[in-house]
């Protein structure tokens, strides 16, 4: 089918678009088009950001070399287009409760961004996680697995804060193994320490873990806490 010509705008429909904005207060003089500010890939990350978080710098410097590291491995899908993550190392953040491991993982994709580096990324918490793939009416959960699985990067926050069960572990396994083969870099928070991790998450789990990850120690300092005055 032929396209057909653009149709000009009839005397009523012209009167009744200029009544609209009068309605709403707007000079039509004054409604003519910009050119739209240019979207940049920073505005894109801090909009799928929680806005906690949408200002926060990775200063730990293990977590600076792991996003060192993976802005390395970036690689151009086409000559001139922009590097994208598409391998790397992982991080296994420990710490207590507050210690400012969320934030830096935030902060690592941002370095990423700023660096001029393409980033798909998610972020769930493990509970969230869970939540989401159990099995229910009307949903693909296994879908949803394969999506969050081949996520090119993936922040786990709170491994280890649900309760644990053998749906869970099993769900952990798939996830993690899936990621360990595929050396896809992902970013885990967690409040436990090593031991207490195998018990939660099971041999297999933490043996790939171990293998993946970088280990990073925050300092025990509840900085959601305010400080006492000196």
């Amino acid at each position: 089918m032929r396209d057909r010509d653009p149709q000009p705008v009839g005397q009523n429909t012209f009167d009744r678009l200029l009544r609209i904005l009068a309605a709403r207060g707007i000079d039509p003089s004054s409604a003519a088009a910009e050119e739209p500010e240019p979207y940049s890939a920073l505005d894109a990350l801090s909009a799928g950001m929680p806005p906690r978080y949408r200002g926060a710098v990775a200063d730990h410097p293990q977590v600076l070399a792991w996003a060192r590291d993976v802005a390395g491995q970036a690689v151009a899908p086409s000559p001139g287009a922009r590097r994208q993550v598409v391998t790397g190392a992982s991080l296994l953040m420990a710490g207590v409760v507050g210690a400012g491991k969320t934030h830096q993982a935030y902060g690592a994709v941002r370095h990423l961004v700023e660096a001029g580096i393409g980033v798909r990324w998610r972020a769930t918490t493990a509970a969230d996680l869970y939540a989401d793939l159990r099995p229910r009416a009307g949903v693909d959960s296994e879908r949803e697995l394969a999506a969050v699985s081949r996520c090119p990067l993936l922040i786990i926050d709170d491994l280890g804060a649900a309760k644990a069960s053998d749906w869970t572990e099993e769900i952990t396994y798939r996830l993690i193994n899936r990621r360990y083969n595929h050396l896809l870099p992902t970013l885990i928070t967690t409040n436990l320490r090593i031991g207490d991790l195998r018990a939660y998450l099971g041999d297999r789990v933490t043996s790939r873990l171990a293998q993946m990850t970088t280990r990073v120690e925050f300092e025990p300092v509840d900085r959601r806490r305010p400080r006492p005055a000196a």
